[in-house]
């Protein structure tokens, strides 16, 4: 049996904004249960619907508490997330290891992931009525990240935990070109760049040939990319032909002025 999914607790959250942020990670990841402990601004707040984009639903359910104590009575395992280093004595875990835990309780067992408000993160006092520290491995340079950012990571480690395969929704890969559709485009770009006097010298034709044709059959053409190219190279040797006539155009013109002067 699949584990609960865990709820996302926020402790004295600050801004409208950020809850809808995490409205919508949430929503992201398959999270419904969303509990506020002492909003700064009360609840709800109408910023946070926009920032929900399309999330609504978790705003909705959000259930509000007074205390950390009454907004986890319901829970068996509570994890932490927090930078910082505390004296709690409890283990701490990345949230790939977190998800593991909470995806192996059993039963009934319920489960939450508690996030500190924006300003000043978790007390040492929170912390402790949890069993567990996760902590993101980010850049120790620059440990800071928004609560959105915090949540989505978590939550997207909580998936990982039974859904780890690549959305299978996309239409399949378009097979390659064949390798006939493939020779007729190297035969006729090889052509116009004869006529161009590309190869040159004449004795390095067969080397910068196989060359082109390695170059262009690593790029794995579909037949329609195929179709393309060659219409690009027919419209290319199609402009050259209209250049070059109205070079001569323009030479035999100025040929037939230079007869009339010498007359």
């Amino acid at each position: 049996m699949k584990a609960h999914p865990p709820c996302v607790i926020l402790d004295a959250p600050q801004l409208a904004e950020n809850i809808g942020a995490v409205a919508r990670a949430m929503a992201n990841f398959g999270l419904s249960d969303l509990r506020l402990v002492r909003p700064r601004d009360g609840w709800p707040q109408p910023r946070a619907w926009p920032a929900a984009s399309g999330a609504e639903s978790v705003l909705e359910a959000a259930r509000v508490f007074d205390t950390l104590p009454h907004a986890i009575a319901d829970l068996t395992l509570v994890l932490a997330t927090t930078a910082r280093p505390r004296e709690a004595g409890l283990p701490v875990m990345t949230p790939r290891e977190a998800a593991a835990k909470l995806a192996g309780l059993g039963g009934e067992a319920r489960s939450g992931l508690l996030f500190g408000g924006e300003r000043a993160g978790l007390e040492t006092a929170d912390v402790a009525l949890c069993q567990g520290i996760i902590t993101i491995p980010v850049d120790p340079a620059r440990r800071s990240l928004n609560l959105g950012q915090a949540v989505i990571i978590n939550a997207y480690e909580w998936r990982m935990t039974f859904d780890d395969r690549a959305p299978q929704n996309f239409p399949p890969p378009t097979p390659s070109a064949s390798g006939e559709a493939l020779m007729g485009l190297y035969e006729q770009l090889e052509a116009e760049l004869d006529t161009s006097g590309f190869f040159h010298p004449p004795e390095k034709r067969e080397a910068m040939v196989r060359n082109l044709r390695a170059a262009l059959g690593k790029a794995g053409f579909t037949d329609q990319e195929v179709r393309t190219l060659r219409g690009v190279v027919t419209a290319l040797s199609r402009g050259r032909g209209k250049v070059l006539a109205k070079i001569a155009a323009a030479r035999a013109a100025a040929t037939g002025r230079g007869d009339s002067a010498e007359d």
